[in-house]
């Protein structure tokens, strides 16, 4: 006897769950408000999409911050080698970057979600495109896969929120995650600097540190060190820079050491201690002296983030309380939630999309788990 799901949300999380479900012999239906499914997921693509990473998992499951416990059983059931092994299956190459993250070889999202959506159509998924979701739970289970807050333009809008709070849901408000942070600069400073790089430097907050790049904007920073460090900067409202990490605080001080000669102050900074001219004017924005030890640790003061409708991504959302292991919603059975709709954040490296990914096969093998030992429903599942 089969069963009827209905998918809620057509990103890559309520699609993976439809393909789970309808190879284990569900009716399955995706609901979507949009006009095509996965637009978020082809508009990341344009940079490549980054589907994972290939870092040790142990490490990998630590950029989950304090989610890792609630998500780490479903990653460990569905690694980053069994995502890769699925797109793969979908006769779309991969390759390892030099950072690690995993990228598909087009490097791009648009022949994955043909392909991908070739496969649901041979297994009889259904598509309901510009049909909004009314609340309601019209099949026998039903997986929502609405995604988080941002880039709402391309269907992340949120707009589920209210109607899962009137449910008694507690469900927590999305705030700006893997985005920019905000900086009062100075008119001079932001009106000459806006758009250069930070290079090879490090970036501290709430006792994490993180080395890479960051972009000056004309609202204040932003960059994968900036994003790499997001719950800490939310918290603290600062971060310190290092400007030269590569150097100890000896060496650059034997280096500021030098005979300055006739040369300016910024020609002396420039060769002695290798600092770009955005570099020293950011210590000037920042009323630092030009010492080794400053260099070493620009204070600066975080006013805000980027909005929404910028950032990568989101965090807050369903509370985790409110599922149990198997992503049910304890408040209403049958009723299953994933993806970026729960309130969980991690940083950009592919480690979004995995999660999304791992959470939406987790739930939909506790959904055909749960029906075959249904009375009246077959006693094994389909390998």
């Amino acid at each position: 006897m089969s069963f009827s799901v209905d998918i809620i949300g057509a990103g890559p999380a309520g699609l993976t769950a439809a393909e789970v479900l309808a190879q284990g012999g569900a009716q399955v239906r995706v609901i979507d408000h949009m006009a095509s499914p996965a637009r978020k997921f082809l508009m990341a693509g344009r940079g490549g999409l980054n589907l994972t990473h290939s870092e040790p998992l142990e490490r990998f499951l630590d950029r989950y911050g304090a989610a890792r416990p609630f998500l780490e059983p479903a990653i460990r059931a569905f690694p980053p080698e069994a995502l890769i092994a699925w797109c793969n299956g979908l006769g779309i190459e991969t390759f390892i970057g030099s950072s690690g993250r995993v990228f598909p070889k087009t490097m791009k999202a648009s022949p994955l979600l043909r392909a991908w959506l070739k496969r649901l159509d041979g297994l009889g998924v259904g598509f309901d495109l510009k049909s909004e979701w009314s609340g309601d739970k019209n099949a026998d289970a039903m997986i929502l896969a609405l995604g988080g807050a941002s880039w709402p333009r391309l269907g992340s809008d949120a707009r589920w929120v209210e109607m899962l709070r009137r449910r008694g849901v507690a469900v927590n408000d999305f705030i700006s995650a893997n985005c920019g942070v905000t900086i009062a600069w100075s008119s001079h400073f932001m009106e000459r600097f806006a758009g250069k790089p930070l290079k090879r430097i490090e970036i501290a907050s709430g006792g994490r540190r993180m080395r890479g790049e960051a972009v000056v904007t004309r609202n204040g920073l932003e960059g994968g060190a900036i994003y790499a460090l997001g719950p800490q900067l939310r918290e603290t409202g600062r971060l310190v820079l290092d400007l030269r990490p590569d150097l100890t605080l000896d060496e650059l001080e034997a280096r500021l050491a030098r005979p300055k000669g006739k040369a300016s102050q910024s020609n002396f900074l420039r060769k002695a201690a290798g600092l770009s001219p955005v570099a020293i004017a950011l210590l000037r924005e920042a009323g630092a002296p030009a010492t080794a030890a400053q260099i070493k640790s620009v204070a600066l003061t975080v006013t805000g983030t980027d909005t929404l409708a910028r950032a990568i991504s989101s965090a807050g959302g369903l509370a985790l309380s409110e599922v149990d292991g198997s992503f049910e919603l304890k408040a209403w059975p049958r009723v299953y939630a994933v993806g970026e709709m729960l309130d969980w954040e991690a940083p950009t490296g592919g480690y979004l999309l995995q999660a999304c990914f791992s959470t939406a096969v987790a739930a939909a093998r506790a959904c055909l788990t749960q029906f075959a030992a249904a009375p009246g429903r077959p006693q094994s599942l389909p390998k």
